[in-house]
């Protein structure tokens, strides 16, 4: 029984007091309850619509659920019971709501908005095709056409099982990737929660650990490496290695490198910003023997505006051709690699200060305070260390330790 107080019994919160066929009579404007905060509105027009009244983190919000022509008395109900729930887990219903009205893209439309949003940034055009050419081979056939919201993590594992042990590297960046679109998706609205892809590794075997860095050649070897490059005659393949070798620069410098950028008369090679990794232009000293590698380059470039160029004159090399060389010769080691070996053999064998074989390894100088300081690119310096490193790398002596291979 109700507790009286005074001569009045105390009034009931209304559930449910509304009906369909009673709602149709209404005429009069006001609002009327039907009970846990959900009301109908009956404006001066005759005009009526539905609004939830309830507490989002401390403070009252009303939220139109849309009006009786478009929304049931029990779609009312069931709106306004699903978003006090929100409400209740210290959600935001109106946030909710937001989202009800976006039009939610599949996974894959999701990752080429992300694709070509990003790829104004990236400098590599090659590691630009990379980003969504993965997603594409092995994101795409298992969930792609999924709604972003509705990816799970059980639909992500499917895409990583596969390659998660066979292609290690590849399925690492590949998490990544489907990380980056599901960030994109919950920042643009059309997920909440946590990214799934954050403890997909608890539900994958460890991978073999990774080596670290890029395994390189001892650079006491590298002089007899050099001679088996040119053992079968040049051609533009063992040509590109070795002019590689001897220049220290990264592999996709060496085979974009055109023409234009070649100034044989001054022996330099100018690297432009949009391939340098820093993003900056890079002059390269280069010594004699290069300018010998260019001549025979020329003569096997037909006309190519590309100074290496792959079986189709109007491209460039693939970077497979040189990884082929090394395996064909049994080496323990990578193309990549060379610019350790460099790099050991100028803090090992000579004298020339650390900035300058940073400098030619085109490093950027980390500490902020130094780089405000060094305004020129040390280039004389650089071309005294070129020619010494290619006197080593090209020597002949018969002593030298004979070249080791893998297995």
């Amino acid at each position: 029984m109700s507790e009286a107080i005074g001569n009045r019994t105390p009034k009931k919160h209304p559930d449910k007091a509304l009906t369909a066929i009673g709602i149709r009579a209404l005429k009069t404007p006001g609002r009327y309850a039907d009970g846990n905060g959900l009301y109908l509105k009956v404006s001066k027009s005759g005009a009526k619509r539905w609004e939830l009244r309830t507490m989002v983190r401390g403070k009252r919000c009303d939220i139109g659920l849309g009006g009786l022509k478009l929304v049931t008395l029990s779609e009312a109900r069931e709106q306004a019971e699903k978003y006090r729930k929100v409400a209740r887990n210290d959600g935001d219903p109106l946030a909710e709501k937001r989202r009800a009205r976006l039009v939610v893209p599949t996974f894959k439309k999701a990752a080429e908005t992300v694709h070509k949003e990003h790829a104004k940034a990236w400098k590599n055009g090659k590691h630009s095709d990379q980003w969504i050419n993965t997603l594409k081979a092995y994101a795409f056939p298992a969930l792609g056409d999924r709604k972003v919201d509705q990816v799970l993590t059980a639909d992500i594992l499917k895409a990583l099982t596969p390659i998660w042990l066979a292609k290690p590297e590849t399925a690492r960046r590949l998490r990544q990737r489907i990380g980056t679109v599901l960030d994109w998706a919950k920042a643009a609205g059309f997920r909440s929660g946590d990214n799934p892809v954050d403890d997909i590794h608890k539900a994958l075997p460890r991978q073999p650990e990774r080596k670290g860095h890029f395994a390189a050649l001892p650079y006491t070897d590298v002089p007899a490496f050099m001679r088996r490059l040119r053992e079968g005659g040049p051609t533009t393949s063992s040509l590109a290695f070795e002019f590689l070798i001897l220049t220290a620069a990264r592999t996709g410098e060496v085979l974009q490198a055109k023409w234009n950028e070649i100034d044989l008369d001054q022996a330099t090679w100018t690297i432009p910003a949009d391939r340098m990794k820093a993003g900056r232009e890079h002059r390269v000293p280069m010594p004699p023997r290069c300018l010998e590698i260019l001549g025979q380059a020329k003569e096997l470039a037909a006309g190519s505006e590309f100074v290496f160029p792959g079986r189709s004159s109007n491209k460039p090399m693939s970077n497979m051709v040189l990884l082929m060389m090394v395996r064909r010769l049994k080496m323990d080691c990578t193309v990549h690699g060379f610019r350790s070996a460099f790099r050991d053999w100028t803090s090992e064998r000579t004298n020339f200060a650390r900035e300058i074989g940073e400098a030619a390894l085109a490093h950027t100088v980390k500490d902020k305070t130094e780089a405000a300081y060094r305004r020129g690119d040390l280039f004389d310096k650089r071309r005294t260390l070129m020619a010494t490193w290619a006197a080593f790398a090209t020597t002949i002596d018969a002593d030298i330790v004979p070249l080791r291979r893998s297995g």
